[in-house]
């Protein structure tokens, strides 16, 4: 009898059942709704649709913070959909669990931040686990040495002032380019996305063109011929510059050619490198990175050097929106001058690597304020009507000076006749310069060897020349605006 359950042990078991196994059955409904939940995730990832995985994860990882699955998840939805500062945290604590591919995904956030040795660090430790898995991990090495790449790059950022920049659309970025026509031309070839560079005396063009049967991208030259443009030719020396160049543009000097290319030797997409003509040889010499702030992991290209205006410009989709660009204006240095690695504060040194505010770089303020008076002579004073024999000569934001009588500084007056005198004499250099080239260009070996010499000499007398002037304007400006504070 005592093994046949009582009423009151039925009714203690129903209640048993009511209270718990159904409560737990709802809860293994949830929790195979969450399966399935998941699983449609994990998919939707695979497939590359993180921004419709993304809210998934970010629900699991709230209701488990410490699922180191989870936080790779949710923190590669987040890298993936441009959410870089939020990704870390999440990506870190995978990471932290030993998670392979979180090392993998930690790498790259860190890389895009400039925080190059712990990105190195994180992609050794991605590889390291990867081959005690018998994982392959060749296709790792590009990645590796872009790291690399970034870290040597630190050691070297570039001092400039960046005066302005602004975003626009990528279509019609070349329209907010304000070059001086005497310092040449870019726009379109009207090939899809390639771009051409005229120069001022508009006797010569450089283009980015397709390279016949393959879907790579090289630069041609072209010259006038009786009011036409000659058949282009492949510029020479630049083959092992990447599958993708494009971007040039010419210095007045002639020599200096600045381009845009993808390659082994590029950041991260597009980045902006410099190269010299060797007249010797007929050929650019092996292009240089021209390194921070002007490239970045992002796409950087069209550096132009408007010499007339003494402004620079290019432009960068460095965490820019689909289809937008950020085109910045710089005031160029004479020699380049870099942040000493050693000594400098490593936030500030990132910051001006990054360009991350860019009152940052204003370190020289005679400096910065001369080119943003420029910049807005450039913007909006297009349309200022100057009388015949006048020049245009900015002292500052309230003096533009046309006329020698304009000059309340007798000694500043003076210094100008001389700058007169000397952007003549730049001129003339330029002028002979390009005709004993064309000579040299189109002469036998013995005529080459007879005008090296002084084609090196004149080269040489137009850097000196650029820098006298440079230097000569700025005395000018501040021995007038010493007179103008005494008045």
């Amino acid at each position: 009898s005592q093994n046949i359950p009582t009423f009151e042990k039925l009714l203690d078991t129903e209640t048993m059942k009511k209270r718990y196994i159904l409560p737990l059955l709802a809860l293994c409904g949830i929790g195979g709704a969450s399966a399935q939940t998941l699983s449609q995730a994990q998919k939707w990832f695979n497939d590359k649709q993180f921004d419709k995985a993304k809210p998934v994860f970010q629900r699991l990882v709230k209701q488990a913070p410490s699922n180191a699955n989870y936080n790779f998840w949710y923190g590669a939805c987040c890298y993936e959909t441009g959410a870089l500062q939020e990704s870390v945290p999440y990506l870190e604590k995978s990471a932290e669990r030993k998670v392979i591919n979180g090392f993998l995904y930690l790498s790259k956030a860190y890389f895009d931040l400039y925080r190059f040795d712990e990105a190195i660090e994180n992609l050794e430790d991605h590889i390291y686990w990867m081959e005690r898995k018998n994982r392959d991990t060749s296709d790792l090495d590009t990645l590796m040495n872009r790291y690399r790449m970034g870290a040597r790059m630190l050691r070297g950022v570039e001092n400039v002032a960046v005066i302005d920049s602004f975003v626009v659309d990528k279509k019609d970025f070349l329209q907010a380019y304000k070059i001086n026509e005497e310092s040449g031309k870019v726009g379109l070839t009207g090939e899809s996305d390639c771009t051409e560079f005229i120069n001022g005396m508009k006797d010569k063009k450089i283009l980015s063109h397709r390279v016949p049967g393959t879907n790579e991208k090289a630069l041609y030259s072209s010259v006038t011929l009786g009011g036409d443009w000659s058949v282009p030719e492949k510029v020479k020396g630049l083959d092992d510059a990447g599958s993708e160049l494009n971007y040039p543009y010419i210095n007045p000097d002639g020599v200096t050619l600045y381009f845009a290319a993808k390659g082994a030797e590029s950041l991260g997409g597009y980045d902006i490198f410099i190269t010299r003509y060797d007249s010797d040889e007929g050929s650019y010499l092996k292009p240089d990175n021209i390194g921070f702030p002007f490239n970045s992991p992002f796409n950087d290209y069209m550096y132009a050097i408007d010499d007339f205006n003494n402004l620079g410009w290019f432009a960068s989709d460095r965490y820019q929106p689909e289809g937008k660009v950020c085109v910045y204006v710089f005031a160029p240095n004479s020699s380049k001058q870099v942040y000493d690695y050693d000594t400098t504060d490593p936030g500030l040194l990132t910051n001006a690597a990054m360009l991350n505010g860019i009152r940052n770089t204003w370190g020289d303020a005679d400096k910065v304020r001369i080119a943003k008076q420029q910049l807005a002579q450039v913007m909006y004073g297009g349309d200022e009507k100057e009388k015949k024999g006048d020049f245009r000569f900015v002292v500052d934001d309230n003096a533009i000076y046309h006329t020698l009588s304009d000059f309340h500084s007798e000694d500043a007056r003076k210094k100008f006749q001389q700058l007169q005198q000397k952007e003549k004499d730049l001129q003339t250099m330029n002028e002979s310069l390009v005709k004993i080239r064309n000579n040299y260009a189109s002469g036998n070996q013995s005529l080459k060897e007879k005008l090296a010499p002084g084609i090196l000499d004149c080269e040489k007398r137009v850097k000196e020349l650029y820098e006298e002037i440079e230097k000569l304007t700025l005395d000018i400006r501040n021995t007038e605006i010493k007179k103008l504070k005494n008045l």
